[in-house]
């Protein structure tokens, strides 16, 4: 269901900025594919445009290519200073499957150590995803609005509007819904 205010991702811009990262490094689809842990058929569906794939999917695919994941997903040129302004932002909703929306706070260099974003967390009346998520950066939360329970490596963590965390992003985690109000959090991708 897409909500009021939210843009649709743009999956042909996405893969074909994939498809030129990967031609530039001289990596073949099944190269790239075994990297990542996907089907080379999958990864070739992706830069084709032909289907949507999860953040942190696009994140493995992102740091195999070394490419910023925030070039993958927006357009803008990279630049010393980036000031984004509210009214220039967009949520990046595809669907409810992968649990979540987000919106992108900054375009950072490819030189760039952090990736800030902002997640929205599906309603749970919408939500339909379960499985956890893995990737290669650390990440680090700050609960902005609502709740929601964090369920990593195992374990389920309530968290409320001013809770953080930092964790492993190698371990299975997932943001989990425990209201029809979903819940917006600071999230900052760190890679080592």
């Amino acid at each position: 269901m897409r909500r009021k205010g939210r843009a649709a991702i743009n999956l042909e811009t996405i893969g074909l900025k994939l498809k030129q990262a990967r031609i530039k490094s001289k990596h073949t689809q099944q190269q790239i594919a075994d990297q990542c842990g996907i089907s080379k058929s999958l990864l070739s569906k992706i830069e084709n445009g032909q289907t949507s794939s999860a953040v942190a999917t696009l994140s493995k695919i992102s740091e195999s290519l070394d490419v910023p994941l925030t070039w993958v997903l927006d357009g803008h040129p990279e630049t010393d200073l980036v000031i984004l302004p509210t009214v220039d932002r967009q949520i990046n909703a595809d669907d409810n499957d992968m649990g979540y929306s987000f919106e992108l706070l900054a375009n950072r260099s490819r030189f760039s150590r952090i990736e800030p974003t902002i997640v929205h967390v599906t309603p749970m009346d919408y939500n339909k995803r379960h499985e956890p998520y893995t990737h290669s950066q650390d990440e680090f939360i700050y609960m902005v609005e609502g709740a929601m329970e964090l369920f990593y490596d195992g374990e389920k963590h309530y968290m409320k509007k001013g809770d953080t965390s930092y964790f492993k992003g190698v371990k299975p985690h997932l943001f989990i819904p425990v209201d029809n109000d979903g819940a917006k959090v600071l999230t900052v991708f760190v890679d080592d």
